[in-house]
């Protein structure tokens, strides 16, 4: 009796039907990390609703995956995967319905592999760098000349002192920068021993007086109306400088730098798997990579996406990075506890101190 009530209520209100009907995948990425004209184009190509929804840091992405809330596809960075993996958090992927893959670049992937051996369980969506963005008329004119393309303009006090009047600014974001100086003083932080990590830090201490901002977003603004002439900056925000008008260059140093890489996985409690692997190859298409680029600012995987970039992007450093600059990028380790911990204590130090104003 119930379900021939259901089938007439069903036949008689087409709209219950297609509600019922209707497919819907879930998706949860970083803020302000697409451009909302794909997810329309995705929706009107495929008929299949996008419920997006958002996270701000990798903790809370770590809190709803343990809360065992259900989404189609989540978007972690590539030092979260190893332990995804390990407490089989997500699943592996069905490659045979991802014919995009062929559009990724191999160099990225063999990246990633270190921490998804063999590509098995997640496909990259975005990525980014650490590196120097320089505003170059105004640090020269500081500087007295052309600036080496080192971390020593910021990490050697005598540099760091003529560039401290256009102003410098480093993110308060201890492992980069930590990560960063240990590899300009020829050693690994992964490596480093407490002691180790103490010189460091004193060495750090030494140009803060020249340093007048250590803020990972009151810098942006500043860099965007020209008020410093260097920062420790990501890659997309030195970018979106540039867009702003500003003579901004994103320089990765001649001694390395630091990248992440998101990538979108499946969960293994996902509800429309099916659905999610469509996505993602949809996400693959190198033209719709090239539009997610556009609107974020931030580099893709996408080996083929360039001749879909807006021209004004293409020849920027920050994006059309040669493979000898990205060989010189390294994936953020996972720091073990005796590493990690002198690492926050320096870091408070070098905050503490006072800066240029």
């Amino acid at each position: 009796m119930h379900r021939m009530l259901a089938a007439f209520l069903f036949a008689l209100i087409p709209g219950l039907a297609n509600a019922a009907d209707e497919k819907v995948i879930q998706v949860y990425n970083w803020n302000d990390y697409i451009a909302p004209q794909v997810l329309a184009d995705f929706e009107k190509k495929t008929g299949i609703r996008v419920d997006y929804q958002t996270f701000s840091t990798s903790e809370e992405l770590n809190e709803t995956l343990a809360s065992g809330k259900s989404f189609d596809i989540v978007v972690p960075s590539n030092d979260g995967l190893p332990a995804l993996i390990k407490s089989g958090t997500i699943q592996p992927l069905d490659k045979s319905r991802l014919p995009n893959l062929v559009h990724l670049d191999k160099q990225m992937l063999n990246k990633l592999s270190a921490f998804d051996p063999k590509n098995k369980y997640a496909v990259p969506y975005l990525w980014g760098a650490v590196g120097l963005a320089i505003n170059t008329p105004q640090a020269e004119a500081a500087f007295g000349g052309p600036l080496p393309k080192s971390w020593s303009v910021l990490f050697d006090p005598a540099q760091s002192a003529k560039l401290a009047s256009c102003g410098i600014s480093v993110l308060d974001a201890e492992v980069e920068v930590f990560t960063i100086l240990m590899n300009y003083r020829g050693r690994a932080l992964v490596d480093s021993a407490p002691r180790q990590v103490q010189t460091a830090g004193k060495a750090l201490r030494a140009v803060r007086p020249n340093i007048r901002l250590v803020d990972s977003e009151q810098y942006i603004p500043q860099l965007n109306s020209g008020k410093l002439c260097v920062a420790l900056a990501w890659v997309g925000d030195a970018l979106a400088a540039a867009d702003a008008g500003q003579p901004v260059e994103f320089v990765v140093p001649s001694e390395g730098s630091m990248m992440f890489i998101d990538n979108m996985v499946i969960p293994a409690n996902a509800k429309h798997p099916e659905l999610a692997h469509q996505f993602i190859d949809y996400i693959m298409q190198p033209e719709v990579a090239a539009l997610i680029t556009n609107e974020t600012l931030y580099p893709n995987p996408n080996a083929d996406a360039g001749p879909f970039l807006d021209e004004n992007l293409r020849n920027l450093s920050g994006i059309a990075m040669d493979k000898a600059t990205r060989r010189r990028l390294s994936l953020f380790p996972a720091l073990p506890e005796r590493v990690s911990t002198p690492v926050s204590e320096q870091w408070k130090l070098f905050r503490a101190e006072p800066g240029t104003h």
